[in-house]
């Protein structure tokens, strides 16, 4: 078993940490800046977003939603969608990647 803390987990602006990578999907802890944001995108797989402090907007579907520290965000595959930080943000992406056949289901 791996664990982190990520509360005190100190990720640099502009230098995600990769704490996970395997064939079915990956997790990623990155801090945006007061006003950066991840421009629109799209994801190909399913993905989950958990605010571990700070406060962001996010815009998805033409709405937005303000989300601070304890929110998970779950974006489906293809569901375009962008963050913003309205103060430094320190965030969790997990991302599931596209399943081999035969795979079992995350």
């Amino acid at each position: 078993m791996q664990q982190w803390d990520l509360s005190s987990l100190d990720v640099e602006p502009q230098r995600p940490i990769v704490l996970d990578s395997h064939p079915e999907g990956r997790s990623v802890a990155l801090t945006l800046r007061s006003g950066e944001r991840l421009q629109e995108h799209r994801v190909h797989e399913r993905a989950w977003l958990v605010v571990i402090d700070g406060e962001i907007e996010i815009e998805a579907h033409g709405t937005t939603e303000r989300s601070g520290a304890g929110v998970l965000a779950i974006f489906d595959p293809k569901e375009d969608h962008e963050i913003r930080a309205l103060a430094e943000s320190r965030l969790l992406l997990i991302s599931r990647r596209g399943r081999a056949r035969g795979a079992i289901p995350m």
